[in-house]
Formats: structure tokens, sequence, C-alpha cells
């Protein structure tokens, strides 16, 4: 996101691409350089090797400045179609080549990848400020910007300019060149950071095992978990053993159901305190380095906070008020989650469990309290959730949504043997774009679950470019003879990125840079999240949900037990979530650039929502890679800012029916559809009629 010369491996097997130059000798031929010879000109896989990035990178790079010359040279008088458009469309061969590398830096890396991510990281950030901290380009835009009302804009067109024109000036064109030459260091310093911190958490993550030798350490796992742990001890080279891993899908069944509270104490403890172990991977002086310097860079631009400087775009647009909606939730939430650690607790001294309940027992007591209150094993359920089958509940609804119909495409080059191909289109056959998913994990891969894009929709020259989407998960494998089995969880993270894959799959946008989930952080799970609704439903469940071995659907009793059980252990979840989003906001509206321990931050941050002892933050400092290696930095509070919009917008379909087509025609059309085009608000209330309210969201939680 070195070189091997001529050869990489890729997708299972080795790649020769090579051509010969005017001398005789051979020299690699670089896919980036030329329209791909694939199926909807999706990236060439089998033909890309890691020897042709850099070239790519540099000669993108160098092609999109001689296009900003082209448009500051221009004697023309300033328009917006010979600058704003210009610009817009510029670029190309960077956006392709920068889209493949850093969607397989995320989900295929290797060490030449992430050394090829170092070397580039400097370079990337230089070229942007040059484009951004270029006076000439600014000030025509400035002029166009100025004459906005006068030019007979559309919407889209407008949006377009706006967005451009604050693009500039948050990227520092207002400042003065001594200002200007120090965010430029700023900038390129907390790129590396950032590398480095992804970089050390995947390395750490990989870096442990819990190895079982003895079946006495194996008591209270169920047998497929306990399968699991063999075929993982088998690729590991340790034939004989159980091996478990932090992986979530290896982890949390452990916690779950181990009867070895030693055991569970000591996976627990390596999970949080990932890169926090003054090692080659520790992350402490990253996380206090990347605070410090998005704090100075915010100032810099004259802003309080770096939260300040986030959330002006973002729908809550200031620190407080993201505060005041948390507060909102945190209170209701805490009081569950106390009388549900006191439950767990009197369960924990009923066994005759001396001393109290820590973190490292909650799932285990809690996983026990739900099968004597509900009579309800996560283990009933799974059975049920087959891989495959959960994957074809989400295209059916889609399909009854919006008519979509999603088939597999075995023609198509992919980027590892176990990723799957989807072809999108509409009802009467009209391609609509290509859709990847990556369900299983692999050391060279990061964690948890993501949807990204190798291509955007746009339109160009009077053509829609269609898009190219990939969704990315971490889910529990096939086992011996048995297919990938879901625990629910699971099933709802696969509807979740399926939401986001739709939002980008059903843009309808004129412009690259606003199409798909190109709209504020606290808009974009709108759509992700209340895919997940549908996953829950009876009606759905009983398509998707069938017993692998019989393939009869799953009984109406489980169901009944799954919906009896919704609300429980809703205080945990709730508060360990929330808990992460006030350390996020914490971390970001620090207002002094004195030197911070973490470690002692991240202690007087949870003293100050007075977080209990039996639950810890969701993400420690350390490895909390959504705030400091991805995108979501002041923003992890948008999965529950959105929640409160999708719960209210599916109240839309509960009021009318399911898969009433009126309603799934006005959210395809002013949500999926529109991207950034709009005020997000806007579009909402396009929608819905009315602004959302937050009362579904927490009966729906049980918390009011």
């Amino acid at each position: 996101m070195k070189k091997i010369y001529l050869i990489l491996f890729l997708s299972g097997i080795f790649m020769i691409s090579c051509q010969t130059n005017k001398t005789g000798e051979m020299e690699t031929k670089n896919p980036f350089f030329e329209k791909y010879e694939t199926p909807f000109n999706v990236p060439d896989f089998e033909q890309i090797n890691n020897d042709h990035f850099l070239p790519a990178f540099r000669k993108g790079m160098e092609d999109q400045m001689k296009e900003i010359m082209a448009i500051v040279n221009n004697n023309e008088k300033p328009s917006f179609e010979n600058t704003v458009v210009a610009l817009e469309e510029s670029g190309a061969l960077l956006t392709n080549v920068s889209n493949v590398f850093y969607n397989l830096l995320s989900s295929l890396t290797n060490d030449t990848l992430q050394n090829i991510a170092k070397d580039l990281a400097p370079e990337v950030s230089r070229h942007r400020d040059d484009i951004l901290l270029n006076a000439r380009l600014f000030s025509k835009i400035k002029i166009i910007y100025g004459n906005m009302d006068s030019l007979e804009l559309n919407p889209e067109q407008a949006k377009l300019l706006d967005e451009t024109y604050k693009r500039f000036v948050r990227g520092g064109a207002n400042l003065d060149e001594k200002n200007q030459e120090k965010l430029r260091k700023i900038n390129e310093k907390l790129s590396l950071l950032s590398l480095s911190f992804g970089d050390n958490l995947l390395a750490e993550t990989n870096s442990f095992t819990l190895v079982i030798e003895n079946k006495e350490d194996l008591a209270g796992l169920p047998e497929p978990v306990i399968a699991s742990a063999a075929e993982t001890a088998v690729q590991k080279e340790m034939d004989g053993k159980w091996v478990f891993t932090l992986q979530k899908p290896s982890m949390i069944p452990f916690l779950q159901y181990s009867e070895k509270s030693n055991l569970r104490e000591k996976i627990f403890k390596a999970y949080i305190n990932r890169c926090n172990n003054d090692n080659e991977y520790d992350n402490k002086e990253n996380v206090a380095e990347i605070a410090t310097l998005r704090l100075e860079r915010a100032v810099l631009l004259g802003y309080k906070t770096h939260a300040d400087y986030v959330l002006e775009k973002n729908m809550a647009k200031d620190p407080q008020k993201v505060f005041d909606f948390l507060n909102k939730i945190w209170d209701p939430a805490l009081v569950v989650a106390k009388k549900e650690a006191d439950e767990l607790q009197k369960m924990m001294d009923a066994e005759g469990e001396n001393g109290q309940l820590h973190p490292s027992d909650w799932w285990y007591y809690a996983e026990k309290l739900r099968q004597q209150k509900y009579d309800l094993d996560e283990e009933m359920l799974r059975p049920y959730f087959v891989l495959d089958n959960v994957r074809e509940g989400a295209f059916y609804v889609a399909n009854r949504l919006y008519g979509l119909k999603i088939e597999e495409r075995t023609d198509i080059p992919k980027y590892q043997k176990d990723v799957q191909v989807y072809e999108v289109k509409e009802a009467d056959g009209t391609h609509i774009g290509i859709l990847y998913m990556d369900f299983f994990p692999r050391d060279s891969k990061r964690g948890g679950a993501w949807m990204s894009s190798y291509r955007k929709q746009y339109r160009r020259d009077g053509e829609n470019i269609t898009p190219v989407i990939t969704t990315n998960f971490n889910f529990t494998k096939p086992t011996g003879d048995k297919p990938a089995l879901l625990n629910f969880e699971e099933v709802s993270t696969l509807f979740h990125e399926f939401g986001h894959a739709l939002h980008g799959l059903l843009s309808n946008c004129q412009y690259r840079s606003l199409s798909g989930t190109s709209v504020p952080r606290d808009f974009v799970e709108l759509p992700s999240q209340i895919m997940e609704n549908w996953a829950a439903e009876p009606e759905v469940m009983k398509v998707y949900a069938k017993h692998y071995e019989t393939g009869e659907p799953i009984p109406e009793y489980l169901i009944e037990k799954l919906e009896k059980s919704k609300h429980f252990n809703q205080g945990f979840v709730t508060v360990e979530y929330l808990s992460a989003c006030f350390l996020d906001m914490d971390w970001h509206t620090i207002k002094k650039t004195t030197e911070t321990d973490v470690l002692d931050f991240e202690d007087i941050s949870m003293d100050n929502i007075k977080m209990i002892p039996e639950i810890v933050v969701r993400y420690r400092s350390t490895y909390f890679a959504h705030i400091f290696s991805g995108g979501y930095s002041s923003s992890y509070y948008s999965y529950i800012w959105a929640e409160v919009l999708d719960a209210d917008a599916f109240a839309a379909f509960k009021e009318t029916s399911l898969f009433d087509s009126e309603t799934a025609t006005r959210f395809r059309k002013n949500v999926l559809e529109r991207g950034g085009t709009d005020d997000p608000m806007k579009l909402y209330k396009n929608f819905r009629g009315a602004d959302p309210k937050i009362e579904p969201m927490l009966q729906r939680k049980g918390l009011i």
C-alpha cells in the first residue's frame, strides 16, 4: 500500500510476464500501463506482480502532475470544466494502481508489499501536498468558487466545486509558505506512522499461539472448535496438538466455552495487550506521536483539535455534539451492564469460584447464562448458518428489494484462490458491477471485516464506468468434511459488509470523488447496518438458515429463542463499544502537544466515564486500528450514530412490509445511488420524510 524480478506467487500459481527490450534483454511488462484484457476491465491479477507497483506509482504521479500543470498553464479563463472537472479526471493511472496496491496490502500482504508501502508513503504524501499546495491551481479554484452562484451548476456539480475548494483549504492552501512546509513534514510523518502501526498489529497478532498438548485442557470446548484447532495445528506443522490464535473465529469460541480459566486468561491477555509488550511491535510511541502530530496539523489549519478538523465534514459537526450523543446512550447502557455483571458474578459464586469476575471470564459465564435463561447455545445455531447459504440469503434480500441478479463468475481473475467473484445485474440483465468476496483469515490479511473498491462508479465522456467492489471477512473456516459454519454475529457481519457493497455497486453519480461510499463517516454505516436487520428477520432466516447435513430450514423454536435472547448481553456489547468511542474522542480532543503516557491516558479516559472493571474497552489504544491506521479517527462513534439512522430507516419498512417496493426504491434513489452528492441529512429526510428518532435504536438494544 524491492523487487522480485519477473516472478510472483499469486492466486496459488507462479506468474511470469516479460518482454524483450531493444537490446534483447528481458524486462517486466507492466499491466498497469495498458488497458486490462479482462472481463469488465477488472484488475489483471494473474499478470500483476510486486515488481510492477513502484514503476506504476511513479509514472502515475508523474502523469498526474503533467495534467495538473496543463490546468495551471491553461490561458483560458478558469471554468468549472477546464479546472474543477479536469482536476477531478486527472490521475487515472495513479488511482488504478493505488486501488490495487492498497487493497492487496490489506488482504494479501507480504514483506515486499509492506516495504514498498514504506518507500511510497513519503512520495505519495509529497505528491498530494504538491497538488493541494499549488498556489496557481488554488487561485483558479478560488475564482470559480467565488462565482458559484452565477455558474448555473446542477446540484452534483455544485457539490463537486464545494468539496474541491474545501479540500484545498483543509489541505493547507491558505497557509503561508513556512507553515505549508511544516504541514508537509507532518503529513509525511503521519503517513509512515500509520503504516508502522498497522504492520506492528498484524505481526503481533500473528506471533501469538495458544498451543494445547493435553486433551484435558480442551474441557468444555465443542467438537467443531476442537476440530478447527487441530486443523490450525496441522497448518502450523504441530500435528497432534491443538492451536488457538488471536483471530476472532479461534479466540471467541475458546473464551465462550473453555473450562480452563487460566487458559482463557492467557489468550485474553495476549489479545488485549497486543502491541503493548515493549518489543519490536510495540505501538505506544506510534500512538502518542500520531495523536500529537494530528493536533499540530489541526492547530496549524486553524482548528482547536483534530476532532474539530475531522467532524467539520461529518454529520455531527463538532466534538461536543458527539460527546452529548454518546453520553445519552452510555448512561442507560452502563446501568444494564452493571446488572449483567452482577448476574454473572452470582453465577460464578454459585459455582464455587473464588474472587471477582474478570474480563476474561465474561464471555464464558455469559454463554452459560444464555443457555440457562433461554436454553440457547450458539453451537445449536451454527449448523444452520452455512456460509454459502448465508451469502445467498444476502443476495436474496438484494433481489427482493432492488431486483438485483447476482451470478458467480469463474472466468474473472482473482488475487487469491479462495476468493469468490460475482457479476451483479439489474432485473433486466443490465450489468451493474463486479463483487469480490474474500471470506477467511490468513496471516497475510488484516483482522476484521471491510468493504473497498478496485474501481468506483462514475461517468466520463458519456460512458458509465461500472464499479469493481471487494468485501473482506475473517470467518470460521471449513473443517474436515464440514462446510464453513458461522455464528450469528458472523451472519450479521456478512449482511453488513454486503450493505456497504450495495452502496458502492448501486452508485449512480457523475464524479468519482463523490460516488459510492464517499460520504461522511457517520453516514457511511447506514447502508451497511440497515442490511443487518433483514438477517434477523424470521422470513429471511428461513430462506438461508438450513442445516448443513439435512437441508432442513431452521426450526421455529430456535428462531423464537434467538428473538427472545436478542437483548441478552446488550449492556456489555454497548459499553464495550461506547468506551472505544470515548477513547477515540479523548485522543483527538487533546489540546496540548506535551508527551503523553499512552497507558495513563487510557486509564484516565476510562475513569472519566466510570468504566466498570469487568469490561475492557473494545479497542485499547495500541491496537485501535480504526483510528490509528484506518480512516475512523474522531469517527468511531459513527457506527452507533448510523445505528440511530438504520433503526429509524428499517422502521419505514416495518410500517409497510419487509420488502415494500416503494420504500426500497426511495432508499435506493435517495441513499444508495446518491453517494456524497448532497447533504446526508437531506438525503435521509428525502427518504424518510422526517428527522431520525433515537428511540427505535434504544428499544432495539433493550436500553429503554
